[in-house]
């Protein structure tokens, strides 16, 4: 009777355990939808905790057409919107007069390193901003400490026999990088104004010059 008893308990901790384990999978799969309107609301009311915050935060708030199909498409855009904004991001690259691309490397280097600039605690702006490169890829292998949401850079110019249409393709990814990966989840530094022309001259110079730590 003792046995019965246990092999019954067993058996029925096991079914409320695999019940639970089933609920517990049906609510993890149950897909969560939050209105954009409720989002909106809960950005803007996290604004006013910091002091003072510019204007210039408020048009963040509005995503632009390329964020929207984005968003709308969680990243994967069917192909004529993937190419429509592969046209009109490439339309919005500002090119060097003088179609240099690259510039210093050392100046790169501390470019790719700096994480300062466009937070709340950056106004009034003290520094340029940084690229902030490391957050998201491996650039050379004197660096320890480094991001892997993007791929590594490691010998990036080497790898592309230092070819001039490989420099120029580098300042385009790096200015506009839905110019050549729509819904990439790399910033678009130029277009977006967060560095300048020659700030990405100079990133370009890490990753393509032969002298750089990138390619040693």
């Amino acid at each position: 009777m003792k046995i019965i008893t246990i092999a019954a308990a067993a058996l029925l901790a096991f079914g409320t355990g695999s019940a639970i384990a089933q609920q517990k999978k049906a609510k993890a799969e149950k897909k969560v939808t939050v209105s954009a309107a409720k989002v909106d609301a809960v950005i803007k009311a996290g604004l006013p905790a910091f002091p003072a915050p510019p204007e210039e935060w408020q048009p963040r708030l509005t995503p632009d057409d390329t964020m929207k199909v984005c968003a709308a498409t969680h990243n994967s855009p069917p192909k004529a919107q993937f190419q429509a904004i592969e046209k009109a991001e490439k339309a919005k690259i500002q090119y060097p007069a003088d179609n240099n691309y690259m510039g210093d490397w050392k100046k790169g280097e501390r470019i790719a390193q700096s994480g300062y600039g466009l937070r709340f605690t950056d106004y009034p702006a003290r520094n340029p901003n940084g690229g902030n490169c490391y957050a998201c890829h491996q650039l050379t292998q004197a660096e320890v400490s480094y991001g892997t949401i993007g791929p590594s850079l490691l010998g990036y110019g080497k790898l592309r026999d230092f070819k001039d249409s490989e420099v120029k393709a580098a300042y385009e990814k790096i200015y506009d990088s839905h110019a050549s990966s729509p819904c990439s989840l790399m910033p678009r530094f130029g277009t977006n104004k967060v560095l300048s022309m020659d700030q990405i001259k100079d990133l370009v110079a890490l990753l393509m010059a032969k002298d750089s730590p990138v390619n040693k």
